[in-house]
């Protein structure tokens, strides 16, 4: 009857392990996690359209020099332009975190 107790063993295990998954699962990823996530949107939304406008406005100064730095005003393009993205992807996580909060707090039938 060894082999009997192993498998009720086992499947003791197995069921705590499925519920401990399960419940992770439902209280999603810890606010921590989300703030650092975020914290890495801002990021990378400001850094990309600033790199992109200061190599263009090089680009450009090296190309065709002309009477305006085209380097500072397309670096200071892009960090506008991050901003504004930045401003959309807060607000849009602001809102999904209350939608979330509604929902929880709201019963369900």
């Amino acid at each position: 009857m060894k082999a009997d107790d192993d498998d009720s063993d086992f499947l003791r295990k197995l069921g705590t392990k499925a519920k401990r998954k399960l419940k992770a699962q439902r209280q999603g990823q810890p606010r921590v996690l989300r703030g650092l996530g975020l914290l890495g949107i801002v990021g990378w939304s400001i850094a990309v359209p600033v790199l992109l406008g200061l190599v263009v406005g090089w680009w450009l100064d090296q190309c065709c020099p002309g009477r305006y730095a085209w380097t500072l005003n397309l670096l200071m393009a892009g960090l506008l332009l991050g901003c504004i993205n930045v401003v959309f992807w807060v607000r849009k996580e602001y809102q999904t975190m209350h939608d979330e909060q509604d929902d929880k707090e709201q019963p369900h039938d």
